[in-house]
């Protein structure tokens, strides 16, 4: 082949194709890496269930006081844009499955002016508490590799973690959460 025919427009176009093709592959790759939940210790989830957490009305809720039924706990931000756009569904799924025993608490890593000001604006039917930026320290603890908000782990009636998602819910995501109780 001449060096000629080696640079043709054709050919380079197939080059630029094949690199862009392995560059979206290893993006997506490294997505799928960092947005995996990582293997979680079961050390770590029974050691949930010792935690208290305040209010922001100012009284502790003990997470044990949540055992028993099934749970979805949703690591959240007033600051946090996928996080505030889900809260109204996770209010819907709180709302239309608490009589069926599901329960819902929402942990903010976020300071207590700024959840009390968006619980003013959008109450929400289920607990919230508050852990500030030791919240992130948790999730992470829980298998959330990135430090991504929203996290949202499901923990079934017997205390076991039954799935964990890092990143905004669906319908979708729920109604197949909502099977695995």
């Amino acid at each position: 082949m001449t060096p000629e025919e080696n640079s043709s427009p054709k050919r380079r176009r197939a080059l630029y194709a094949v690199a862009a093709a392995v560059a979206g592959l290893a993006g997506a790759g490294l997505a799928w890496w960092r947005y995996t939940p990582a293997p979680l210790d079961e050390a770590v989830a029974q050691q949930l269930w010792t935690l208290e957490f305040d209010t922001p009305a100012g009284t502790r809720l003990a997470l044990s006081s949540l055992r028993g039924r099934p749970l979805m706990i949703n690591f959240w931000a007033t600051w946090c844009p996928p996080c505030v756009e889900e809260l109204p569904l996770l209010n819907s799924f709180f709302q239309e499955n608490s009589s069926k025993g599901w329960q819902v608490v929402g942990i903010a890593v976020d300071k207590l002016a700024p959840v009390q000001a968006f619980l003013a604006r959008q109450p929400l039917a289920f607990p919230v508490v508050l852990a500030g930026m030791e919240g992130l320290a948790l999730s992470k603890s829980l298998g959330n590799q990135a430090g991504g908000l929203p996290f949202t782990v499901l923990v079934g009636a017997d205390g076991s973690i039954l799935n964990r998602k890092i990143g905004k819910l669906s319908e979708r995501d729920l109604a197949l959460w909502r099977e695995l109780k």
